[in-house]
């Protein structure tokens, strides 16, 4: 058989865990907190101990409504919580406190970017409900394996697409978009390096075959915790499947087992585990020490008034608005706050400025802090008006990232600081001028190039263009430079 007679299509869902970011764990008052000394933040609650009674974290529901209601969910007036039972290390009670029948919501629709401006992509949710994490296995020691319980209890949002996805690179993509939307509306920072966001594809694939279509078992690929391995670890499973149907026709669906499968990175694999447990395996029932969870009118718009305009619809209109590519845009909303800060600082100033300076040096000024931009601490009515000044000539690029440093140190107003240091853009063309001219004789061999040499020409005018700044100290305005620049060739050519 060629594969080359195949018509292969994947068929992928996704089940993402994101933790969500309360100060104490879901039904007890210990705190979540990252990297803390093993075992300190556990309590007889989250232990698990006879005779305790949890109680609900009100935040974690409130905060799994509002992501509920971004993914356009129904959410549910009535919900309960199951006690979903398995036997794990890491998992002190033995249960799992989740939801299953009556989950806190349920069918919604996310839609992806599919490309810069170039539509979206819909995929469908089946449900978004709350539970409890486990602990964590630490097998940092050859002969024995320990057990840390500090994130037992932890909130999760469990949320489950239909397979909707039909590619590793649309995966990749939902998980990127739907990690921006969890931290924009701040109920989950969303780290992978901490573990706050876990993906669990379950890929098959529908291999149509002499006009017969076959589709092979589903493998969920179990706790990725990046976004590289997401997209690795589904392309790798795809080309598994196909190989494994090509070689054996009975790897189908009603023939084949479900399996779940770990992914190594290093090797580049992935692996089977074990077969994949169903529902009646985990014997869920109704908690008896956990109230259901009632939504009144009143409370949901409470929430529904945190939620404002989503990124998505956000970043298309900012790319229209300020004349921002998609990309620009994205990056710029990358951080709720520091977008908030350019919006504001848009209207008094100059969007399409204020977005190059948004872009480059106050991104870079962020970075060397470790901040974002918003922490920086620059109100909007000093970033608007550089961007303003910048694009009005009273500075050029280079003057305003100067400009930019000594306002992180200055409260002063931009123009201010422009004519305290000697910023401020020189734009007489007569002084202009007498510069060029004394570039020009510096600068023999350049000016020969610029005049006689078409492979050196452009890098050499570009040089003089640069030798006539570091003569104005960086006043000359760069465009009136080029022009004379310019006709001053053009002159020594006749």
């Amino acid at each position: 058989m060629d594969r080359s007679e195949l018509k292969i299509r994947p068929i992928i869902g996704l089940e993402i865990h994101v933790q969500l970011a309360t100060r104490s764990k879901m039904f007890c008052s210990c705190a979540v907190e990252f990297g803390a000394e093993p075992n300190s933040n556990v309590c007889p609650v989250c232990l698990g101990m006879p005779g305790v009674l949890p109680v609900m974290n009100r935040t974690a529901v409130e905060y799994a409504i509002r992501t509920a209601i971004a993914l356009k969910c129904r959410i549910a007036r009535f919900t309960k919580w199951d006690r979903k039972s398995y036997y794990y290390p890491d998992l002190p009670k033995n249960y799992q406190i989740s939801q299953y029948d009556l989950p806190l919501s349920s069918d919604g629709v996310f839609e992806v970017p599919a490309g810069d401006g170039g539509g979206y992509r819909r995929v469908r949710i089946i449900r978004a409900h709350l539970e409890e994490d486990a602990g964590k296995n630490l097998h940092d020691h050859p002969s024995i394996t320990q057990v840390d319980l500090n994130r037992t209890g932890t909130p999760l949002l469990e949320i489950v697409t239909e397979p909707d996805l039909t590619s590793a690179d649309e995966a990749y993509a939902f998980c990127t978009e739907l990690q921006r939307l969890v931290t924009y509306l701040e109920v989950s920072e969303g780290s992978m390096e901490k573990g706050q966001m876990r993906f669990e594809p379950n890929v098959n694939v529908a291999i149509e075959y002499d006009r017969t279509e076959y589709r092979t078992p589903i493998s969920e690929i179990k706790n990725l915790n990046s976004f590289r391995a997401v997209r690795s670890a589904i392309a790798y499973e795809i080309e598994r499947q196909v190989n494994a149907w090509m070689a054996d026709r009975d790897y189908v669906i009603g023939k084949g087992a479900k399996e779940n499968r770990g992914w190594d990175d290093v090797r580049g694999v992935t692996e089977f585990q074990r077969g994949k447990e169903e529902a009646h395996d985990y014997r869920y029932f109704p908690d008896p020490d956990l109230v259901p969870v009632e939504v009144d009118d009143a409370w949901l718009e409470q929430i529904k008034a945190t939620v404002g305009e989503l990124p998505a619809a956000r970043q298309a209109r900012m790319q229209k608005e300020y004349g921002l590519s998609f990309a620009d845009a994205g990056t710029i909303l990358n951080d709720r706050a520091s977008a908030d800060l350019f919006e504001s600082a848009a209207r008094v100033g100059h969007a399409a400025t204020l977005g190059k300076q948004f872009l480059s040096f106050w991104s870079a000024k962020a970075n060397e802090r470790k901040c974002t931009i918003a922490e920086l601490g620059i109100d909007a009515g000093r970033l608007g008006v550089l961007s303003k000044i910048t694009a009005e000539g009273m500075v050029n690029a280079t003057a305003a990232a100067a400009i930019a440093e000594k306002m992180l140190e200055s409260p002063d107003a931009p123009e201010a600081i422009a004519k305290k240091e000697g910023l401020v853009q020189v734009r007489d063309e007569g002084r202009m001028q007498a510069w060029v001219d004394q570039a020009f004789a510096a600068n023999v061999k350049a000016v020969q190039d610029a005049l006689s040499n078409p492979k050196k020409q452009k890098q050499a005018r570009g040089f003089l263009t640069g030798q006539v700044m570091r003569i104005s100290g960086g006043q000359a305005d760069p465009k009136i430079v080029g022009e004379l620049i310019g006709k001053k060739l053009a002159g020594m050519m006749q």
